[in-house]
């Protein structure tokens, strides 16, 4: 038995976790089925032994199903982790496993030096290979005035990224490779991109370590992140210190100086299941702590564990236990964090009642929406799960944005060519307002898209017909078979100068049609320099250069980051392509409409032509603004479109994706001024012009 170090007292069951003061720290857990718990206290990460075991008496350290402890004078720096007591009866829903080191699900940070995940599987005692929590006092940190830019949703361009995945690959030349402080160093670079915000593949702490398989030698892991252990601690693996307690430094340092350049940071985040995996899996936290609570199992025989996130485990979200754990985890961000929103995966798990059913009034989406320190916290939701549900037009809420994977679909059909959509495609540059208006959202409730971390890139988007996931060991089954793509005339790299340069093309137009979109624009890391994963679709266990950031990219396609850049700021500096009310049919003082639409003729669209492949709008300005005029012609040959007339002004051609860079996009909206009344638009491209004086 270790020695008595430290002394306690009863403590306070609220709030969770491990929680500092001057006096010492209080620990408390939630647990409704167990019988006993016991703390232990290690100096040291890599401890074998606890330096001492602290008992909880239930007479003294329970308040109905909350158990907790106040341990005197124990300081930050400290690592602990709990046995828990009860009953192990898996066909009722119990996995109580004294023999576990369970982790605390609050713990602001964990260490895995010694971690054994298979130890943690079996049925042996893993405490000499298990992961420890960390002490650590979030208060006391230097946030120098920080404040969230708090940019209107409307005004937003998001750039996802992978945290390691951007600066972990030798060409990044960052001193701290594949970690938070790697991105501070590489911040120029997304400040000149023009984006607005960050939006970081999972970053609460996962088993970076947890090994899929082995295929042709190369041990393939679980590289996204997307099976989250921990959800108020940074992932240990993305700091550089993080043994000593760093991981809350290392994360506010680098929202801070995020935020100094106006870049917010959104997280995304996985609520929907946990690393504990099936009834063959793990047990780290929920399983040892209170399985029958935290997750959802079959009825009949709760060994098993209902999958609606494809991932082995679903959360119990809307249990007023795992209800709580979550608002409080997303205000523990934004309030000690500065975070500035959240995109939670499979959302729809969110919406699920204790039977599995889709609920009209979801506790946990409603708490969200009302929690007044989230207030100004953009949430987006993925709107569908593994199990089927979809939900894009209809998540629960107001307020919850939506990747809208109609628009991505849509717009990816239209590009490579596809006739006969052109209602859909109008549908989609106008904000979607069939799938949101009629339920009281607005344009900004919808995430427009082209290609995210999960699917092809937007280079392999042009440049492959078929998926190419054999490096992942699953015999190319894994991945989505249809991706609405089109390789150009030739599958994957080419020398073919003629190919380049109509991908160069078709990766401008979907850029082009993007920012021109009403709505929330997004694109995922490395598609302004073209980066290509091989046509690999699913690289999610690729950590390597299959799935890093290459930055030598920057300077081979320097020619698409700039027409990226030029577009982004043209989208940033008309209000008229980001709208905060859908389109009414208003008029400006010039007699345009906000939005009219054409096709090579004027007031003609083509509505039901089945051979339709173009498309051309006008956007009235308000007031001094600037209209503008789009012409997409997806036909693989040049056409004649009329251009509008305007009353006392004329057009500049501001873009044309046919032309070579710096033409391309120009750096000055009226440099470029268009004479007659038609424009010649080439094969697969899109102009836009801007009107003046």
């Amino acid at each position: 038995m270790a020695e008595t170090i430290y002394k306690t007292d009863a403590g306070r069951a609220h709030p969770l976790g491990a929680t500092v003061s001057d006096e010492g720290t209080n620990f408390a857990i939630f647990s409704q089925n167990a019988t006993g718990v016991q703390l232990l206290l290690f100096d040291e990460h890599d401890d074998p032994e606890p330096v001492q075991i602290i008992g909880f008496d239930p007479a003294v350290n329970k308040t109905f199903h909350f158990w907790h402890v106040f341990v005197k004078g124990l300081k930050p720096g400290m690592h602990y982790g709990y046995r828990v007591f009860g009953p192990w009866e898996p066909h009722n829903g119990h996995r109580f496993n004294p023999k576990k080191i369970l982790i605390d699900p609050y713990a602001k940070g964990n260490t895995n030096n010694l971690w054994d995940r298979v130890r943690a599987c079996d049925e042996a005692d893993n405490l000499e290979t298990s992961m420890r929590s960390t002490v650590i006092d979030h208060r006391g940190y230097d946030w120098e005035g920080d404040k969230p830019p708090r940019r209107p949703m409307s005004e937003s361009v998001i750039y996802e990224m992978h945290v390691a995945g951007f600066t972990k690959d030798p060409s990044s030349g960052v001193k701290n490779p594949g970690t938070f402080k790697g991105i501070i160093e590489k911040i120029p670079y997304l400040k000149e991109l023009g984006v607005t915000a960050v939006e970081l593949l999972p970053v609460f702490e996962f088993d970076e370590t947890e090994t899929l398989r082995v295929h042709d030698g190369k041990v393939l892991t679980n590289y996204w992140g997307y099976s989250t252990l921990s959800f108020f601690a940074p992932e240990a693996d993305y700091c550089v210190s993080p043994e000593e307690g760093s991981q809350l430094i290392e994360f506010r340092d680098m929202v801070k100086a995020l935020h100094k350049d106006g870049i917010e940071v959104i997280l995304d985040v996985v609520f929907n299941h946990s690393n504990e995996g099936n009834h063959q899996g793990p047990t780290i936290n929920f399983k040892g702590l209170d399985n029958s609570i935290y997750y959802y199992l079959v009825n009949g025989d709760k060994k098993y564990y209902m999958d609606y996130s494809g991932c082995g485990n679903t959360i119990n979200c809307n249990h007023p236990i795992v209800d709580k754990m979550i608002v409080e985890c997303l205000e523990y961000w934004v309030r000690e964090m500065h975070v500035d929103g959240f995109r939670f995966d499979e959302g729809s798990v969110l919406t699920r009642d204790q039977n599995g059913s889709p609920m009209e009034y979801p506790p946990v989406i409603w708490n969200i929406e009302l929690s007044e320190t989230l207030m100004d916290a953009n949430v987006i939701a993925e709107a569908w799960d593994a199990a089927g549900l979809y939900q894009i037009g209809y998540f629960p809420g107001y307020r919850w944005a939506e990747w809208n994977g109609k628009y991505r679909d849509t717009i990816r059909r239209f590009v490579k060519g596809d006739p006969g959509i052109l209602g859909d495609v109008a549908e989609r540059i106008a904000g979607s307002s069939d799938l949101y208006q009629s339920r009281g959202h607005l344009p900004v409730n919808s995430i427009n898209f082209v290609c995210c971390h999960d699917g092809f890139t937007l280079n392999d988007l042009v440049s492959y017909n078929e998926k190419h996931n054999w490096a992942n060991g699953e015999g190319n089954n894994d991945g989505i078979n249809e991706n609405l793509s089109w390789n150009c005339g030739v599958e994957g790299p080419t020398d073919n100068p003629g190919i380049e340069s109509l991908r160069d093309r078709q990766v401008k137009n979907f850029a082009a049609i993007l920012f021109v979109s009403q709505g929330v624009p997004m694109i995922t890391m490395g598609d302004e320099v073209r980066r290509t994963q091989g046509g690999n679709n699913n690289a999610y266990c690729q950590d390597n250069p299959v799935a890093w950031m290459n930055w030598g990219d920057v300077e081979k396609n320097k020619g698409v980051y700039r027409f990226f850049s030029r577009l982004i700021r043209f989208r940033r500096r008309h209000p008229t392509l980001h709208r905060a009310r859908f389109f009414t049919g208003a008029m400006n003082e010039r007699g345009l409409k906000d939005v009219e639409w054409h096709g090579p003729a004027l007031y003609s669209p083509g509505w039901s032509d089945p051979n339709g492949r173009t498309l051309s709008f006008t956007l009235a300005g308000a007031g001094a603004e600037s209209d503008i005029h789009v012409m997409m012609n997806m036909h693989w040959e040049p056409i004649s479109f009329e251009i509008p007339p305007i009353k006392g002004h004329k057009w500049f051609r501001f873009a044309d994706t046919s032309l070579p860079s710096p033409q391309d996009a120009m750096d000055s909206d009226f440099a470029a001024p268009v004479s007659g009344s038609n424009y010649i638009v080439n094969d697969r491209s899109v102009v836009i012009l801007v009107s003046g004086k």
